[in-house]
């Protein structure tokens, strides 16, 4: 029996969950009008549960979105995600809040063998929070925090095209300018893209101890000009 898992996105303005059963998506509830996590969060958990008549005992997993992304979305994701746990007393999964948007982005858009996939995002002024992976998912450059200028990246888009995607990448348009740097329109993150790394962790058994885990706040990069400020 493939495993039912639910899936909680909560790390920017972004509130979604999807259940899955195995890679495929059963249903998906999310918003993406404002930061409501904590007005919206549970109620959508609910009723995504109540539609499909599942309870929570019958989930084999529950995926949570780990960050980068605000400390607050990512304090109610996780405090719900380790509440349903405890409650059901099942394993939780963390999943990259970048290479989801990669993976999912992939989907939506067809793009070259040889391009790279560069989710961002806003974090103050020019500053986003990204990493870069290859068309399969898989990090070619680590998380960071980057000051967007003209030369950002200009070594790898002398090599080959950069899309760059999410909420952090509008505001870079107009800097980055190099012929390989490809900015879409309509990108839209959802819940959804989590369900095929939460899958592979699952059948690795790569669960968190959900006592202790603790996500990729903003505030834990070092880079930037006012370290250690939390984006709310």
């Amino acid at each position: 029996m493939y495993p039912l898992i639910l899936h909680i996105e909560t790390s920017t303005e972004l509130c979604s969950v999807a259940l899955s059963r195995g890679n495929q998506c059963l249903a998906v509830r999310e918003n993406s009008e404002g930061r409501n996590h904590a007005v919206l969060l549970t109620p959508f958990i609910d009723d995504l549960l109540n539609a499909n008549r599942i309870s929570v005992d019958r989930l084999d997993a529950v995926a949570v979105s780990s960050g980068p992304g605000s400390y607050t979305g990512l304090r109610i994701g996780l405090s719900t995600a380790k509440g349903l746990c405890y409650g059901g007393n099942i394993p939780l999964i963390s999943v990259s809040t970048l290479q989801a948007m990669s993976m999912g982005f992939t989907r939506q858009h067809g793009v070259p063998a040889s391009a790279l996939m560069c989710p961002m995002i806003d974090a103050r002024r020019m500053e986003v929070y990204t990493a870069l992976y290859d068309k399969d998912g898989r990090q070619v450059e680590n998380i960071s925090a980057e000051i967007i200028t003209e030369q950002s990246f200009v070594q790898r888009l002398n090599q080959r095209p950069i899309y760059f995607f999410g909420n952090g990448a509008a505001k870079c348009r107009a800097t980055m300018t190099h012929p390989n740097a490809v900015f879409p329109e309509g990108f839209a993150h959802s819940a959804a893209y989590m369900i095929q790394l939460a899958l592979q962790a699952y059948n690795e058994k790569r669960f968190e101890d959900t006592a202790y885990f603790e996500p990729f706040y903003l505030k834990d990069f070092i880079a930037g000009p006012k370290k250690g400020v939390k984006n709310e």
